[in-house]
């Protein structure tokens, strides 16, 4: 039993799991050790749920959550709904729904949601056939809940769904020309795009082409985070003794902005490591799906591979000033239930098909 678990496990994609955990819990603690919130204790619980969804979608496999993706994502979107009729506003913003002391993000399911339905729908249609209509049924499925997100509103999670859908399309098969049709698309639809967005939104993109136009305003994150990062250098300051992060020049720098926290106390040189963290994750994801001949477990491990990078970009980036500030989490480092617990249970299903490749 002992080698067969050995030989189900894929040992380079768990090490650097638990290692992106475990550097998440430290760094939680040191951007929130002095804060009365006590955030770190609240980490460690939310690591202990995650640990066990993780387990889950390994133990049941991939297959077992893909039965139930219609019934998951119709619960996300009425999750999405009540948020938007019922849940109290927080830091401008629709998206947690309370329990108790608890507070659940479904933006952050609703990513694991769209992931498992637009799996199970495109691995069950023919590649090359009907493009038009398999198109169209995947902006439906996507464009949902991405509008009851951006209502929130939450650009930055409504971006990981564009981006994790385009991915699994060109991997089913559809046709690059579609991807130059959405860009003109896209080009010609920017200035009503551009008037419906909120005046925060807009200064966002403002303050990202020049953060200097409002340095005590709009553009105040940006600048600190940018800050507190180069102070790092190539060491660090050490761990704890960040003042950018300690003395909170940089806002919610446990949550969106814990990047600024680590590369400020570990320098260039702990960054670096961190990335490389990341890399072994994805590069584990991609030997992962070319170990299988199951259509739809490589489109879960595509789907979920850019889910991850294009928050790792859009978090990294926006810490130096090279993305518009949209509010999105480091996946498994950032302080944060509902982000840590979907993460876990997605990676938990990827590595069940390792486990299950010799199966196809």
């Amino acid at each position: 039993m002992a080698r067969a678990w050995h030989r189900d496990t894929y040992w380079p994609f768990v090490i650097s799991f638990a290692g992106l955990l475990g550097l998440g819990l430290l760094f939680v603690f040191s951007a929130s050790h002095y804060d009365p919130a006590h955030y770190e204790m609240r980490q460690i619980f939310w690591v202990a749920v995650a640990l066990f969804f993780f387990a889950a979608g390994f133990l049941l496999g991939y297959r077992t959550f893909l039965g139930f993706s219609r019934l998951f994502y119709a619960a996300i979107i009425l999750m999405l709904l009540y948020v938007l009729a019922v849940s109290k506003a927080r830091l401008g913003a629709q998206r947690w729904i309370e329990i108790g002391p608890l507070a659940l993000q479904p933006s952050e399911f609703a990513k694991l949601a769209v992931l498992l339905f637009l799996t199970d729908y495109l691995g069950g249609r023919p590649i090359f056939e009907k493009e038009h209509s398999t198109l169209l049924g995947a902006v439906m499925l996507t464009g949902i809940p991405m509008l009851l997100i951006l209502k929130q509103p939450d650009l930055g999670t409504a971006l990981v769904l564009v981006s994790m859908a385009i991915a699994m399309l060109f991997y089913w098969g559809l046709k690059y020309r579609y991807f130059i049709f959405s860009i003109l698309g896209f080009c010609l639809t920017a200035p009503l795009i551009w008037a419906g967005l909120k005046d925060y939104q807009r200064n966002r993109i403002m303050v990202f082409l020049n953060p200097e136009r409002d340095p005590l305003g709009a553009g105040y994150t940006a600048v600190q985070s940018k800050i507190a990062i180069g102070s790092g250098g190539l060491l660090g300051k050490g761990f704890l003794h960040g003042t950018q992060t300690q003395l909170k020049f940089v806002p919610e720098h446990h949550t969106d902005f814990i990047f600024c926290v680590f590369g400020e106390e570990m320098g260039f040189a702990g960054a670096a490591v961190l990335l490389l963290c990341y890399g072994v994750l994805f590069y584990s994801i991609l030997r992962i799906l070319e170990h299988t001949t199951d259509v739809k477990a490589r489109l879960l491990a595509v789907g979920l591979l850019a889910m991850l990078f294009s928050q790792v970009f859009i978090n990294i980036g926006m810490s130096f000033g090279l993305m518009p500030i949209t509010g999105i989490t480091l996946p498994l480092f950032s302080y944060g239930g509902s982000s840590l617990v979907s993460t876990a249970l997605g990676l938990g299903m990827v590595l069940s098909i390792h486990k299950e490749r010799s199966i196809f």
